[in-house]
């Protein structure tokens, strides 16, 4: 990766942050970001990197857009048309580069948006991902996306979404959304198609870095970083691998320490949420004994914060694997799942070890019929031919 790669997955959502502040507009701020980026891989392999390069970046930006409203102004003037907002003709202050990061994050997160939109802004905008690259991820046609991406920010221009941070009263709620956000574009990463694992452990980063305090933010970070440290063994060709099974020298044990200091901070600010108790659970699967007893304990309080049926059927599996696969199977026999694949395999796999398997071979096969990735498709049949 070359410098100038780096410098745009660290400072691209700061400089595109601080033009949303200034310009109130997104697709200018996008243009005047991309035009600063492309005038410093023209200058900097000549001139060297500026020593302060997100500075650099967001002052080029914000005098390509100045220039260019006032070229837009000059034309209005002549053809009465053109509205121009005033602000971004103040004095800019070279030395004060303010981190609007956070404004950005809660304006892309805001819950007047839809949830598909909410995860594209954020990818575009914090993440920097192309158009093309969010679209591949999500299995849509990148004129899809495109549009998607448009209907966020006209409803944002429409309806005055602020570019700023909720108050006390609004605070929780608008950030378990934005977390929410995040965790769901981690989870894309576990589909195999691509990895915007280390996208979204980037915003998760950038979050804790803005809000110190919150255990939650630190929480997730945690969390994202032990399961994507497992990546590599999660898959053996094109071959799901289970837990138990996987291949331990293939982690990543330098990101799963990392995670576990991260962890160590959310419970010293007294974390007890959902990221945090998740973050506990993926951290102690990384022990070479897996106390599954207190996992399934651990996930009892998550179902009771949650009220998921999802966090019971993950509670179910852990007492599977502590050895009470019958309390276990009688937990998922009254889940309303039906329509989910990983309650069909749950219960495949409890019937399996309690020595039913005609009924274990109706369980893969409906999880079967509701596989959709190649490894996930593989895996069923396997344990239909074991059966």
């Amino acid at each position: 990766m070359t410098a100038l790669e780096d410098v745009f997955r660290e400072e691209w959502g700061r400089v595109l942050a601080s033009l949303v502040g200034y310009l109130g507009d997104f697709d200018r701020a996008e243009d005047a970001a991309q035009e600063a980026f492309a005038i410093a891989a023209r200058r900097w392999p000549d001139t060297g990197q500026p020593a302060n390069p997100g500075a650099w970046l967001v002052t080029t930006a914000r005098n390509r857009a100045i220039d260019r409203i006032r070229r837009e102004r000059t034309l209005a003037e002549k053809i009465h048309l053109l509205p121009v907002p005033e602000n971004v003709m103040d004095e800019l202050d070279e030395t004060v580069i303010k981190d609007e990061r956070l404004e950005l994050i809660f304006t892309c997160c805001h819950p007047a948006l839809p949830l598909d939109g909410q995860v594209a802004l954020t990818l575009r905008t914090l993440g920097g991902l192309h158009t093309a690259d969010i679209a591949r991820a999500f299995l849509v046609p990148e004129e899809t996306m495109k549009k998607r991406l448009s209907r966020a920010k006209n409803k944002i221009k429409a309806t005055g979404i602020p570019f700023a941070v909720p108050g006390a009263d609004l605070l929780p709620e608008r950030l378990d959304a934005v977390l929410a956000v995040l965790y769901l574009i981690f989870n894309e990463d576990y589909s195999g198609r691509v990895d915007l694992g280390q996208d979204a452990i980037r915003l998760a980063r950038v979050l804790a870095v803005l809000m110190p305090q919150e255990p939650e933010t630190h929480g997730l970070l945690a969390l994202m970083l032990i399961h994507h440290a497992r990546r590599r063994a999660r898959y053996s060709g094109q071959d799901l691998v289970l837990l138990d099974d996987q291949d331990r020298t293939l982690w990543d044990t330098t990101q799963i320490a990392t995670g576990h200091t991260v962890l160590d901070r959310a419970l010293l600010l007294g974390g007890r949420g959902p990221y945090v108790i998740q973050a506990v659970i993926a951290s102690l699967q990384t022990h070479q004994r897996v106390d599954w007893p207190q996992i399934a304990r651990l996930y009892e309080r998550l179902a009771h914060l949650t009220g998921s049926p999802v966090v019971e059927l993950n509670r179910a599996a852990a007492l599977a694997q502590a050895g009470d696969p019958a309390t276990a199977l009688r937990t998922v026999d009254h889940l309303p799942l039906d329509d989910y694949l990983y309650y069909h395999s749950t219960r495949g796999e409890l019937l399996r070890r309690m020595g039913r398997p005609t009924e274990a071979r109706q369980a893969y096969g409906r999880a079967l019929d509701l596989a959709t990735s190649t490894a996930e498709r593989r895996f069923l049949t396997r344990r239909l031919e074991q059966l």
